[in-house]
Order: C-alpha cells, then structure tokens, then sequence
C-alpha cells in the first residue's frame, strides 16, 4: 500500500508541472494563432505536425511507451488546433432547434461574438460537447410556468459536464404570418406544444385550430416555406426577420411574467471568480431509500453555512419510487469549507455530483 501511495503522490506532483507546461503551451498556442489570422493561414498544418510527431517521439528512450506518447501528442495537438480555431474563428456553441428559437437566443445573450451550432434533441446538443465538437451547449433547464425541462435535468445528473453559467430569458411571443396576411385569415395556428400552452388564452378567444412543432423556430420555418395564407406560427418576434414573416401581434401568451432559464454546459467547472458577488453552485445527489436520509444531508449543507436557492427532485430512471435532489446554494463551494461539505456528504449519498458553480444574469 506504500508504494501505491507514493506512486500516486509521483503521478500528482507529475501533474501539477504537466499542468503548469500546458498553460505555457497553450499560450504560444495564442501567440500562433494570433500570427495565422493576421496573415490568413490554416489552423491545421498536416505537414509540420507530421514533421513534429515524429521529432518528439524520438524523444522516448523506452520503445514500449513511444506509441503511448504518439497517442498522448496527438490528442494534445488536437487540443491545441480546437484552441487556436476558437480563437481565430470564435467558440462554437451547441442548442437544440434552428435558428431563431429561443435556445439559439439564450446562446446570443451568453457568448453574442460566437459560432451556433444547431441539433435536432438536448441529447446530441449535450453530446456535441462531451465529444469536443462544441466548446459549450446553451440548454433550457426551467420555465417560470412551465416548471423544470426534465430531460435536460437528467442529462445534467448522469453526465459529466458542468454548468458554468445561467441566463434567464423572457418568453414573449408574437403571431407571425406570411408578408400580406391579416389576422382575420388565420384559422390554424402552428406552434410548439409550450408556447400552445402559454397562448392559450388568445387561441381560444380566436378559435384557431392548432398543430404541434417540435421547435418554435421550426413551424416559422415551415411556413416560410409554405403557401398557405389561413396559418400563423407562434414564436419570438425576432423569427419575422429571420423567415420573412410578417408580425399579425406581439405579447400574445397568457402569462406576462414568462422566463426560461438557460444552463451553459461546459467540460471544466468554473473556479471561483472573486470579482463575482453574486455566485451560485448547483449539486445532485441520491440518499438511501430511508426515513430521515434526505433531512441529514440537508443538514450537513446548513451546518456549512450554504443557503438553499431551491431543491427539486426527480425519479430515478429505471427505480420505482427512487429519486434524485437537485440543490442550488447561495455561494461558490470550491472553497475550504465547500469542499469539506461536499466531503461529508459524499460519505453519505449513495451518488454526489457537484454540477457547477455559475452567475447569472
């Protein structure tokens, strides 16, 4: 047990100077690419890193481990390339839909100088990221009168990114028809299942039929594409630009005070800022199936001082009866006294996952 010990505590002080030679690496990374946007060249250069894997692999004395290192150095350059393309092209962002429905502007008001990446379900927005495809994923996690999306919980609870950052945007939505139209024509209204929900109301008082889409931006889309002339889509204003439609009414849903909160995913959880005030952390977690369980992790996050924003749960995909807690605390926990609350109550929850510290505007 000894020398597992002390091969374990080699490898952590390895770490800690690979650690410190990648942020080296990574800013004459910078450097260079700042030299290939200036002077209109490629990310990717097949021939120098050709030329430069092989240089380096002669660097290994012990042939066993020569191929090892071809993969370690691949997967750093690889690093290094999708770096140098954020920084030269800007970061890529993930949501689910196209372009116009609210996730895609939820990812406008998070990063507004980036590149949009649009999927067709939360899961492949969320996998784009964890395969390294997209440098964040811009999902809804709540809606003031909706309540929680639950998928994107899940998704959240079993996976391994972190959520970095929240925005809350206002839902408003608008009756969009094709250029010409008046309101007196329409007798259909397409709309995804939510803002259908949210609109009641004024469907009703109108007595449009209606016809579910699987995205507000969507049935813009479709209808854009359409003739017809006795339809009307409900959405946000800013699809009229985007598809060509023509504004019928503006603030139609019920509900005036309507938000949706956006979580941003990210790969690596964010460090304190101490700039920041205002900071929140989110954690998922599972208790025995016992009477008292969830009351005594509660009360190891009070007894740190952390002040619950909200506790949610959700059933436990596959376990009858069996749930998970989602908590938001006032602060961040990747402090002293976080982490010895996060300490205690990973020797008491069957599942615990820190899910990220975040601000949110």
């Amino acid at each position: 047990m000894d020398k597992l010990k002390e091969a374990r505590s080699q490898i952590d002080a390895i770490d800690k100077e690979i650690a410190s030679l990648f942020e080296k690496r990574m800013g004459a990374a910078a450097e260079i690419a700042e030299y290939k946007k200036e002077f209109g060249l490629p990310v990717f250069d097949p021939k120098r890193e050709e030329e430069l894997l092989a240089k380096e692999i002669a660097n290994i004395e012990n042939q066993d481990l020569r191929a090892y290192y071809a993969n370690f150095l691949s997967g750093l350059f690889d690093v290094s390339k999708s770096y140098q393309a954020a920084l030269m092209n800007g970061a890529k962002y993930a949501y689910c839909g196209i372009k116009g429905a609210y996730a895609y502007l939820a990812a406008k008001k998070i990063a507004p100088t980036s590149n949009y990446l649009s999927f067709p379900t939360f899961e492949k927005a969320y996998a784009a990221v964890v395969d390294g495809k997209c440098d964040g994923a811009v999902l809804p996690l709540e809606n003031s009168s909706a309540g929680d999306v639950g998928s994107v919980m899940d998704l959240a609870f079993s996976g391994n990114l972190y959520i970095t950052q929240m925005v809350n945007l206002e839902i408003s939505h608008a009756l969009m028809a094709k250029k010409g139209v008046k309101l007196s024509q329409i007798k259909r209204v397409w709309s995804h299942p939510q803002a259908l929900a949210q609109c009641d109301e004024y469907i009703n008082l109108h007595k449009f039929e209606t016809l579910e889409y699987p995205n507000t931006a969507v049935a813009c889309k479709s209808l854009a594409d359409s003739d017809f002339t006795d339809v009307a889509v409900i959405a946000s204003k800013e699809n009229a630009e985007i598809y060509g439609l023509e504004i019928l009414e503006l603030g139609i849903n019920s509900e005036k005070n309507n938000t949706t909160r956006f979580g941003l995913f990210s790969r690596a959880m964010r460090l304190p800022d101490p700039r920041k005030k205002d900071e929140y952390s989110i954690i998922v977690f599972t208790v025995k199936n016992e009477a008292g369980s969830l009351a005594k992790a509660l009360n190891i996050i009070g007894s740190h001082g952390f002040n619950m924003k909200n506790l949610r749960s959700r059933p436990l995909r596959g376990l009858i009866w069996n749930y998970y807690f989602y908590i938001e605390l006032e602060g961040n926990v990747n402090n002293a006294d976080g982490k010895e609350m996060i300490r205690e109550l990973s020797t008491f929850c069957d599942k615990l996952k820190l899910l990220g510290s975040y601000t949110e505007e």
